[in-house]
């Protein structure tokens, strides 16, 4: 309950790089056999556009969320790399009172707090992951277009490797690159939406009244393309009788 409580607050506010700093969700759950304390834990992936921004929202993220989550450790899931701070900047709130440890070859920080000990890795490793992957799903109303995208965010969930960060997995407000307001990156993508099909050219077909878009961002090429064909194919096997009547997907400049 607790490492889930940690893991979901840790990574909220974090839907897009645009306004967040960073994307972020939850990957999946992880029994006691697969964490370092042998107890139930939660996977995270936060993506940044590059080293400099993972290292300024990780270090705040655990701190702000993790280290004052009841019962909660924080371990690297990662090797290799560049490295992004754990313990190496936390420690500093057990104002000298922190011990480090070497376990099995990796250092480990314990910094007193009231309810007992944060126990932290030292650092983090990192990979260079796959960002903004997506598919529009084209639907007959509003609400057939969101159960389709509740089906397909069912089945690219269980894919290893990949979060969905936006609410629940989908993102209503789909964006092009730009705008015509300065400063604004991101704007209304105007081609897909219902209710400006009369005043700017389209790509809708005539049937479709709401799209819904699936952002997904993976540690790997494999894994986001692994994640967008599980979407598909449930989208697929749903079919038109249940309101779905294409798959797209936006393009911002290749």
């Amino acid at each position: 309950k607790w490492a889930m409580i940690a893991a979901k607050t840790m990574t909220g506010f974090a839907t897009s790089v645009i306004g967040c700093g960073c994307e972020a969700g939850v990957e999946r759950e992880l029994s006691p056999e697969d964490t370092p304390d042998g107890r139930p834990g939660v996977a995270v992936l936060i993506f940044a556009m590059d080293i400099k921004g993972l290292k300024a929202v990780v270090p705040l993220r655990i701190g702000q969320c993790v280290l004052t989550s009841p019962t909660s450790a924080c371990y690297a899931g990662m090797e290799g790399g560049d490295v992004v701070s754990i313990g190496k900047a936390l420690r500093y709130f057990g104002d000298g009172w922190q011990i480090a440890k070497n376990v099995d070859g990796r250092r480990i920080w314990r910094v007193p707090v009231m309810e007992g000990e944060f126990v932290c890795d030292h650092e983090s490793g990192t990979v260079s992951g796959v960002g903004g992957g997506n598919i529009l799903i084209l639907g007959t109303s509003r609400g057939e277009a969101l159960a389709a995208a509740e089906v397909a965010v069912e089945a690219m969930q269980k894919v290893e490797g990949c979060i969905l960060p936006f609410p629940g997995g989908i993102v209503r407000s789909g964006s092009k690159v730009g705008s015509k307001y300065k400063g604004m990156f991101a704007s209304s993508n105007n081609a897909y939406c219902p209710t400006l099909r009369a005043q700017t050219e389209t790509k809708l077909p005539p049937e479709v009244a709401s799209v819904q878009e699936i952002v997904i961002d993976g540690v790997s090429f494999d894994a986001v393309s692994a994640c967008t064909k599980a979407g598909i194919e449930a989208l697929v096997a749903l079919g038109r009788d249940k309101g779905v009547v294409a798959i797209d997907a936006g393009n911002y400049g290749g």
